[in-house]
This record gives C-alpha cells, sequence and structure tokens, in this order.
C-alpha cells in the first residue's frame, strides 16, 4: 500500500522516513527511528510490532539485516508484509513477502532504501532512488521528500494518493522533525508546505529547545525570540 525511503544523512548522522500511500495516515504506524540507532519502514499489510521490535534489536547492535530476519521469522503473516531497516553503520535489511501486491520491491544505495508495493510501476522505487542520489548536497529532510515526490511523478501508489509523512531523528531523544499528512488530495505537495512552514518558527525555536548539549534550553524568552530572528533556512 505504500512506497517508503529509508536513509542515514552522511553530514549530519540524522536517520529520516518518509513515506506515501493511498491508505489514511500512513506516518502512524509505518516509520520509526532513533537517533544514533537507525530507522526503518513497515508497511504492506503493517505489522505495527515490528517498529519496536526492530530498534529494540538495532540499539542492541544487531546488523539491519539480521533484524530483519529476526523480526519476520516468527511472524506468520510474513509473506504479506513488507519491511526495511537502516543501521547505524548504515547496512540495510529488507523484506518484501512473496504475497505483497505488485509492482513491488525495493533497492539500496550507499545509506539509503527504498522499498514500496502496490505501485504503478518499478519506475516508482528507481526514480525515488536517483532523486535522492542527486539531491546530494541539499538539506536531508529536503532530498527525503525530493525523492518522493520523483515517485510520485513515475505514478507512486497505483491506487492514487492520500497521505504521507516525514521523520527524522538527528541527535536527540526526540525527533528533529515529525510531519504528517493523514488525509489529502495533494499529500506531498501539502507535506512540502508544512516542512517549509516548520522553518518560519518550528525548527529555530526546537533549537532552544532541552538538548543533551543544554540540558535546560533556552528559558529567556526575549533570547528565544532573537534565535528565531536570526534563523537562515540552510540552502
Amino acid at each position: 500500500m505504500t512506497w517508503s525511503i529509508i536513509a542515514r544523512d552522511p553530514a549530519s548522522g540524522a536517520f529520516g522516513v518518509a513515506i506515501a500511500t493511498r491508505f489514511f495516515a500512513a506516518g502512524a504506524l509505518c516509520p520509526h527511528a532513533q537517533s544514533g540507532v537507525g530507522a526503518l519502514s513497515t508497511q504492506a499489510l503493517v505489522n505495527p510490532h515490528y517498529g519496536p521490535q526492530a530498534l529494540e534489536l538495532l540499539r542492541a547492535g544487531v546488523p539491519a539485516p539480521e533484524v530483519v530476519k529476526r523480526v519476520t521469522a516468527p511472524d506468520e503473516g510474513r509473506d504479506h508484509r513488507q519491511l526495511h531497516v537502516i543501521d547505524a553503520a548504515g547496512r540495510i535489511g529488507q523484506h518484501t513477502g512473496a504475497q505483497c501486491i505488485d509492482w513491488c520491491g525495493a533497492v539500496a544505495g550507499d545509506g539509503y532504501s527504498v522499498a514500496g508495493n502496490m505501485l504503478a510501476n518499478e519506475r516508482v522505487i528507481a526514480d525515488t532512488a536517483r532523486a535522492y542520489r542527486d539531491a546530494n548536497g541539499r538539506p536531508f529532510a529536503e532530498r527525503l521528500i525530493a525523492a518522493l515526490e520523483a515517485g510520485e511523478a513515475a505514478g507512486g501508489d497505483k491506487r492514487g494518493k492520500q497521505s504521507a509523512a516525514l521523520l527524522v531523528y538527528s541527535t536527540e531523544a526526540y525527533p528533529e522533525i515529525d510531519i504528517r499528512v493523514d488525509d489529502h488530495a495533494e499529500p506531498l505537495a501539502e507535506l512540502r508546505r508544512l516542512h517549509d512552514k516548520a522553518h518560519e518558527r518550528f525548527i529555530p525555536f526546537m533549537r532552544c529547545a532541552p538538548s543533551k548539549a543544554r540540558p535546560w534550553g533556552i528559558l529567556d524568552r526575549a533570547a528565544i525570540e532573537q534565535e528565531i530572528a536570526r534563523y537562515k533556512r540552510p540552502a
């Protein structure tokens, strides 16, 4: 029901997941990530248990390919499910069940994986991966959005459009950005609009929030407003 890209940003070490589908609220159950640990997406006939199970194994240092094997092996519904995982070392694990609906499959490259099912054609996956590679040097979240947009242009989910999500973890226990479009006629356009809106106040505000480097954050509201005013969106 979905296609997604998971990746590790080589510049910052951040992990990200971007996903789109003709189904309600893909961002509620499919994407998972943790700073310094890894990222994954569970899709097709989604198994919500895959996310916590996979992250627990990744935290224990289990490589992504082995994580996929351990998570899917005991699941009697694994032939109907799709899962891909990236770990802290950039290793990729992928599973596309034999009963997933065509077009279905996955590709992997240096620090990223793209997987999908119920797609218009195999170009959806190929073009998503190509666009991510071609956007090298752009801000990480924008690379992920651009990748999905290319996949949509190639045909996307063969049933149409409904929801999309973007999840990025960088250095903290909480996400750097977590945006969901649960039900929209043009979910990727709305995802991009919300990401642009986040740069107006949310992203600079969160740079003032409690962090590992600054446990209490900035408490002076005037200083926070100054930080927001000085913020310049990365080109």
